[in-house]
């Protein structure tokens, strides 16, 4: 790989790193603001948090974009094919469960953080199954 590829991964990776800790961060401060912050909740406090969370994940959504294309090829192919893995896993399991719901097989909800765990999980193990295949 040559050293300006190199260079140029790096950046679009610390520069992911950082949208990602963002993100998460105006995840947290929509999510936890109404009962640790602004106590009584204050519509306005929350809604704030909520657009500052969506603008943020579409500097997100960029930054991943941008990561995307600095890769090699191989790693691009092999981030892209594990992320088609994940989207797959994710839509079939989250619209399998919501049928199961709908017809009353499901006892007991489900938190909504398991979908997002579920598939970093996914992705991880896709990831890896990727680059040993790729070898």
């Amino acid at each position: 790989m040559a050293p300006v590829q190199t260079h140029n991964e790096i950046k679009a990776s610390a520069r992911l790193v950082l949208w990602t800790l963002a993100w998460a961060a105006t995840l947290a401060l929509a999510k936890f603001g109404p009962q640790l912050l602004w106590d009584p909740p204050q519509r306005v406090a929350s809604w704030a948090a909520v657009a500052v969370n969506l603008a943020v994940g579409i500097g997100w959504i960029v930054a991943f974009t941008r990561f995307l294309r600095a890769l090699d090829e191989l790693q691009r192919k092999i981030t892209q094919d594990a992320l088609a893995v994940t989207l797959g896993v994710g839509w079939v399991l989250g619209f399998a469960y919501v049928v199961a719901d709908a017809a009353s097989l499901v006892t007991r909800d489900v938190d909504i953080a398991v979908l997002p765990a579920l598939m970093g999980v996914v992705f991880m193990v896709a990831f890896v199954v990727g680059k040993i295949r790729y070898r």
